[in-house]
């Protein structure tokens, strides 16, 4: 997996520099910990903290070869699933390797064919090529935005890291934050290419950044298009059933202890199915691993969102492919705890607010960091086969806004704004950002002549989901797994697989009248019938009044600081008057507010921004 980062500058000589590289890469220690390399040239330096997966002992970088033109350098972190298909035919070409890694294949891979590689390769990466011959640097980022590849231009050149942190590292750059970078802070509509701070860009999936001395450019390399799906019922599920079974078989690959995340869910319990049927034929058993809280199952009250407690479906996967199933059980002081919540916010430089859904799954990852060193997720189901409740809600589907916004409650306009300073609540205008947002978003759906309606509009709800909500998560999953140096990967999100599924009619993906009915028949032969049956449940979330009275603890001991940073962006009534509730009886939203107050003010301890409130 591991971190990169990188300087160009062409007007100065980085030779003198490689202190500012040094802790540039430092930063990444937790992406990494298994070691550290730079390469320092001129006009560029790469940095690289490594967390060893495949080819343990010859898999180190920075990784180069010499040409009589110049040396070409990589910094990579990821996986090319189809490595070893690419290195043969490399090696058909002439090319010699040192090494078993992937890194070596996708270094030589751009000797081969330049910039066109990104044809060719398959998985979840993102890596910086610096080729000495063309004084040239060129970017890459995988075609779901699996891995996460920031940049930063400067006068002579370009910053770039795996995390915004890297580039904050550097002493040109200022931890600054202006006004359209708040409004999508607390918008969250995840627009393309925002990074919070000002001058820093989150690269967009699917796209290739080369800079020289002309200056930088972009291109698209992938994106999702609408392609007319030829295949009947049956086909569907049959291809659906064997490019799954390829893409796990694909992503068991490593050197490294492995597991499963499960949650009794069907798009965890397919991937375990999947991978546990595959490494039996090897004569291995699987590990699987899920997250829960104390008392739970026992005190369990079904509510809007959630129908049935995960505990019992997680023993029904468990018993049916056999694996060594561990469960992390949390209490509520141990996810409110402000030291966890500093991990939390630390790791992705962001403070989303997300509360406890990145406290647990923080503590999870932990915990299987212990185990395991890589962990297949069944994360990007819903976005791809079309699971989440509001895809078979009608007045969700004519929402003139992101479906989600209206059934997720901690993610409703309320509860993103109302904790905001009322005058910069005005100023913002979240709401108007939304808007705009969203119509900019379906002005990208791309359709087909004679679309029904009904396919035009289950088209473009996948296409938000695809293009904005799934970023959301993989982030998360990136940012918070990569903190404990535990590598997830998502078989869900193989871009051939999405394109597939992406252009199959909604009347094929839901041909029971059920939710991911596609996905549920062509996983059925490696799951229990409790599973297979089961209503789509989204990830846990604590119902222990506790975790709230934890919560209001923390706000109450903050608004008793007169000069809390955090009020510049904060209504303090607001938490004053929040804190008076019933822990018992606080509306989720409301408890979302209190989340994110706290993220915000951890990251401003934490990163301690420049803010240009005007």
């Amino acid at each position: 997996m591991c971190g990169i980062a990188g300087w160009v500058s062409f007007d100065s000589d980085l030779t003198r520099r490689g202190d500012t590289l040094d802790a540039m890469t430092e930063t990444m220690a937790c992406r990494g910990p298994d070691g550290s390399g730079t390469y320092l040239r001129t006009h560029a330096g790469l940095g690289h903290r490594r967390l060893a997966v495949i080819d343990l002992a010859g898999g180190t970088q920075p990784m180069s070869v010499t040409t009589p033109a110049g040396d070409i350098a990589i910094v990579y972190s990821g996986e090319t699933y189809n490595f070893q298909e690419l290195r043969n035919g490399l090696a058909a070409r002439g090319h010699t390797f040192r090494t078993d890694s992937d890194t070596e294949v996708v270094l030589h891979a751009y000797l081969e064919w330049g910039e066109s590689l990104v044809d060719h390769l398959e998985g979840m990466y993102a890596f910086a090529v610096w080729d000495e011959r063309e004084q040239k640097l060129v970017l890459v980022r995988d075609r779901m935005g699996i891995k996460p590849l920031y940049y930063h231009p400067t006068p002579d050149g370009v910053l770039f890291g795996s995390e915004p942190k890297a580039i904050l590292a550097h002493p040109a750059v200022r931890p600054a934050v202006d006004m359209d970078g708040l409004r999508e802070l607390f918008a969250q509509t995840k627009t393309p290419g925002w990074a919070l701070y000002k001058g820093m860009h989150d690269m967009l999936p699917g796209t290739l950044v080369s800079v020289d001395r002309k200056g930088l450019r972009q291109r698209t390399y992938w994106s999702l298009r609408a392609v007319e799906h030829t295949d009947g019922r049956d086909e569907t599920i049959a291809r659906t059933r064997d490019m799954l079974t390829g893409i796990v078989g694909r992503q068991l690959i490593s050197d490294v202890p492995q597991c499963a995340l499960l949650s009794g869910g069907l798009d965890s319990s397919a991937i375990t199915g999947l991978a546990a049927e595959q490494l039996a034929l090897r004569g291995d058993r699987l590990r699987t691993f899920s997250v829960d809280f104390a008392g739970q199952e026992e005190n369990f009250v079904p509510d809007e969102m959630r129908e049935t407690p995960d505990s019992p479906f997680v023993r029904d996967v468990a018993a049916h492919v056999r694996s060594a199933h561990h469960d992390v059980v949390l209490n509520p002081a141990e996810i409110s705890d402000p030291a966890v919540r500093r991990a939390t916010v630390g790791a992705r430089d962001i403070p989303n607010g997300f509360g406890d859904l990145d406290s647990s799954l923080y503590l999870l990852f932990k915990a299987i960091r212990e185990q395991s060193t890589v962990a297949l997720s069944g994360e990007s189901a819903d976005e791809v086969f079309g699971g989440y409740p509001w895809f078979h809600i009608e007045a969700a589907r004519h929402a003139d806004t992101f479906p989600w916004m209206m059934f997720i409650p901690p993610m409703s306009l309320a509860a993103r704004t109302d904790h905001i300073e009322p005058g910069l609540r005005k100023q913002l205008d979240v709401g108007t950002y939304t808007a705009d947002q969203y119509a900019t978003a379906l002005a990208e759906v791309e359709h087909l002549d004679g679309e029904s309606a009904q396919d035009r509009q289950m088209r473009s709800m996948c296409h938000l989901h695809l293009t904005r909500f799934v970023r959301t998560l993989l982030d998360r999953k990136d940012r918070l797994s990569m903190a404990v140096g535990l590598e997830v990967r998502v078989p869900f999100c193989d871009h051939r697989l999405v394109e597939y599924v992406y252009n199959t009619p909604w009347a094929l993906k839901t041909f029971d009248g059920r939710e991911k009915s596609l996905l549920r028949q062509a996983a059925a032969h490696v799951l229990p019938q409790s599973v297979v049956e089961r209503v789509k449940s989204p990830y846990p979330s604590p119902q222990n009044p506790g975790y709230a009275a934890h919560l209001q603890q923390q706000v109450k001991e903050l608004v008793a600081e007169p000069d809390a940073p955090v009020f510049a962006l904060v209504d303090r009534a607001w938490a004053q008057q929040v804190v008076a509730q019933d822990p018992a009886a606080m509306p989720v939203a409301v408890r979302a507010g209190l989340e994110r107050v706290l993220d915000l003010h951890t990251w401003m301890e934490l990163r301690a921004p420049e803010l240009q409130l005007d």
